[in-house]
């Protein structure tokens, strides 16, 4: 059974950061694309970014691109998304994704979500 549990949301200022994790299990994570995926609420999901397996490429949505930056550590089952520069409407609840997410679609194997909110 695959399971992915996120954690590292948090409240942080407009222009803060933070690290998002997402454990993995469940099946072999460094054969994996993974991706993060966020949802505002009255909001569609919306793709961020994603990893191939091995790391060494990624993409990001435009409305991201240059603020966050996406790793993984295979050794770990460990999926990461740095948050910086962080805005208010960064504000969502952040998903990790088994699989390559798109605009035009996203997997569904996803973790329950971690909560960030960027307040002044």
């Amino acid at each position: 059974e695959v399971r992915l549990v996120e954690s590292g949301g948090g409240l942080v200022q407009p222009g803060g950061s933070l690290r998002l994790s997402c454990a993995a299990s469940g099946f072999i994570f460094g054969n994996s694309i993974m991706s993060w995926a966020r949802q505002a609420p009255g909001k569609r999901l919306e793709w961020l970014s994603r990893v191939t397996s091995n790391g060494q490429t990624t993409a990001y949505a435009d409305a991201v691109q240059g603020r966050f930056t996406v790793s993984r550590d295979n050794a770990k089952s460990t999926l990461y998304l740095q948050l910086d520069s962080l805005k208010v409407e960064d504000t969502a609840m952040y998903y990790c994704v088994k699989g390559p997410c798109s605009d035009a679609y996203c997997p569904s194997d996803r973790g329950q979500g971690t909560q960030v909110t960027v307040s002044g």
